[in-house]
């Protein structure tokens, strides 16, 4: 067996709708098909992926403790990233890896799940060093 890449994260919450928004707005993702499940959800698609899968819990019974430290989902177009991230009022932190060509943009979604998007280290200018973490 070979593993190829990670298909999916699952993400409980109570808080569906914002969260749909979110993934939305500030990854661009689209709420797109998902199968006929018993229980309220969605699948938020990158192109033809659904990368995160969002299930509804019940606030009443559910006691939702974060079990995965983050995701993260490469990208291309960091500077048009920052600012739209800028113009939404989104505070994010933002490094470079060491030793790797590849620069972290780190956001919360609204549940508080913490998300790297990865972008080519090419991309780091002059202009956006001065944003990078300390």
């Amino acid at each position: 067996m070979q593993l190829n890449r990670l298909d999916h994260v699952n993400l409980v919450t109570c808080n569906l709708d914002a969260m749909i928004g979110w993934y939305k707005d500030v990854l661009g993702m689209v709420d797109g098909d998902r199968p006929p499940f018993p229980f309220p959800g969605a699948w938020m698609y990158a192109g033809e992926h659904a990368v995160v899968h969002l299930v509804e819990a019940d606030v009443e019974r559910q006691s939702i403790e974060p079990k995965i430290e983050h995701f993260a989902i490469s990208a291309n177009g960091l500077g048009s990233f920052l600012t739209h991230l800028d113009d939404r009022g989104i505070d994010f932190g933002m490094n470079t890896v060491p030793d790797f060509p590849i620069v972290q943009v780190n956001i919360f979604d609204p549940d508080g799940n913490h998300i790297h998007i990865d972008f080519p280290a090419g991309e780091l200018d002059d202009n956006l060093k001065s944003r990078l973490a300390t």
